[in-house]
């Protein structure tokens, strides 16, 4: 018997409500799956909300991060240009040259990549490859320690290896441009896994492409450093001058190393100590006519020759304006060295930014010279 048309149009409403049933089911299956996915992805990448990060600046300073990502393999990072959606962020090394503010809206990607690989090695150099997580001090230690030489006058320096390309550190005639190989980063726009040559990363003093053109776009992962075992003491710069004469003729990096140590220990607070990013400025670099104009004026000016020009020391700036040991508040300048801003507890990034302000403003009034800032502002 056939179905009458009263019987056909209620089969034809059930199957109709069926389908919607499914696509719902189906939909809500998706929503699941997404959800599901999302929280796994949570899980592998340690996805924190509402982080104190006090202890992730050297500063010490107050600061609460919305979101905070710890990435710690190259799929981290993956997944974290997923989470991000094309929001700028904050690549987060051990904190040691930020000035933070007291609360940070955009996402924090923290990385924590170990690993120390020899890649290529002969008797004259060996190639090594350090992940971006690793303590740069305990790097500088482990090649000393294995009777490598190139980084011994970059011992002591705080941060990550990740950071030390951004900021091309140096110290006592010793820039870690003078040594790297190749810098390997993550594209947080394409996704591309990029090395560039030391040439390609456009360094000059304290300055690179990853503070210009790559800021915020680049996650360091790797570098690739061309260390050597032959015998290259680098002493001629300032107070390592008297430890060559006192030492002798044949030393180690090693003890290299130990002299930076005991050097930078009895001008540089401790951050562990007395919270600070060390140098807040970078020496300026004037023309021989300025130069000449501050000699009249300032015979005791302290500056060193740099081709046709001058690289004045930015603490006897400071020193000379009576900063030096100067404390507000509960910040202030380091009574050893007046490049160093410190925190002598309980202070604010809005009480330091404060004093550097007015420090800045009487220094290019008192010698026309804008002091550059060598820790980096961040804003929320």
């Amino acid at each position: 018997m056939l179905p009458n048309s009263s019987d056909q149009k209620y089969l034809a409403e059930l199957h109709s409500k069926q389908i919607v049933l499914k696509t719902l089911l189906m939909q809500f299956s998706f929503f699941k799956l997404l959800v599901e996915l999302n929280l796994r992805v949570q899980q592998l990448m340690s996805i924190l909300r509402n982080v104190d990060m006090s202890s992730m600046n050297t500063y010490g300073f107050p600061c609460e991060a919305e979101v905070l990502f710890r990435a710690i393999t190259d799929e981290d990072l993956i997944n974290f240009r997923l989470e991000l959606r094309n929001k700028s962020c904050l690549i987060l090394g051990s904190g040691s040259n930020l000035l933070l503010p007291s609360r940070l809206k955009r996402p924090v990607l923290k990385m924590e990549f170990l690993g120390i690989k020899v890649i290529n090695e002969n008797k004259q150099r060996c190639l090594i490859e350090v992940a971006a997580g690793e303590n740069w001090h305990e790097l500088v230690l482990w090649s000393v320690q294995k009777g490598l030489w190139g980084i011994e006058n970059l011992a002591l320096i705080p941060g990550t290896v990740g950071a030390a390309p951004v900021q091309n550190i140096g110290a006592y005639g010793v820039e870690i441009a003078d040594v790297l190989d190749w810098v390997e980063f993550f594209h947080l726009k394409t996704s591309e896994t990029i090395r560039l040559t030391p040439k390609e990363c456009k360094f000059s003093y304290r300055n690179s492409i990853f503070k210009n053109e790559l800021l915020d776009l680049a996650v360091i992962t790797r570098i690739g450093l061309r260390l050597s075992r032959y015998s290259n003491p680098q002493l001629s710069y300032g107070s390592l001058q008297a430890f060559k004469q006192r030492s002798a003729k044949v030393m180690n990096s090693k003890q290299i190393a130990k002299e930076v140590c005991r050097i930078r220990s009895a001008k540089l607070p401790d951050p562990k100590i007395l919270g600070n990013a060390g140098s807040f400025f970078k020496n300026p670099v004037v023309t021989d006519k300025h130069y000449q104009l501050l000699l009249q004026l300032f015979p005791e000016l302290v500056a060193y020759p740099l081709e046709n020009r001058w690289k004045l020391a930015a603490g006897w700036l400071i020193e000379r304006l009576g900063f030096k040991g100067m404390m507000r508040e509960h910040v202030g300048v380091h009574d050893k060295q007046a490049l160093v801003m410190v925190n002598h507890g309980g202070g604010t990034s809005k009480e330091l930014l404060e004093l550097v302000t007015d420090i800045e403003q009487k220094v290019y009034s008192t010698f026309k010279i804008k002091l550059e800032r060598e820790v980096r502002v961040i804003s929320a």
